[in-house]
């Protein structure tokens, strides 16, 4: 029996980490042990994390297992996304063969940057990062 290759990525969005298995198949995705439409209550987290599939139009070439941690489902959905570009940028870097070169399609959609924004933390005196308490006249 051959030994099954498998991709792998991390991605991370703000207190999101994303670990990214990829490896060939039908195009099952599936997050912490459930399907992906189980998993993200909103049609819109679905659709972002496999933009990178569609803008490489491998939806249907690859079965993806991810455990993810932290954060809500936008820092989640954003990590995962990020973990499946890198799968497919080491993907196309073991399959030469590969015509179309996964690098270029992925950066030109900005999917290869690491979207650094984070939460500012609170400062003191302050009610929050920036937001200064009411004034008072009397």
């Amino acid at each position: 029996m051959a030994k099954e290759i498998k991709y792998l990525g991390t991605g991370r969005r703000k207190t999101s980490i994303a670990q990214v298995v990829m490896k060939k198949g039908t195009g099952k995705i599936t997050v912490n042990g459930k399907d992906v439409r189980e998993f993200f209550p909103y049609e819109t987290n679905v659709m972002d994390l496999m933009q990178p599939l569609v803008a490489t139009s491998t939806e249907t070439t690859f079965d993806i297992e991810v455990k993810v941690l932290g954060g809500g489902f936008t820092g989640q959905t954003g990590a995962i996304r990020l973990g499946i570009a890198r799968a497919l940028l080491k993907y196309d870097a073991a399959n030469e063969k590969s015509e179309n070169g996964f690098r270029a399609i992925l950066k030109n959609a900005g999917f290869v940057t690491r979207d650094s924004r984070a939460k500012e933390r609170k400062k003191p005196g302050l009610k929050a990062a920036r937001r200064a308490p009411q004034f008072s006249k009397r």
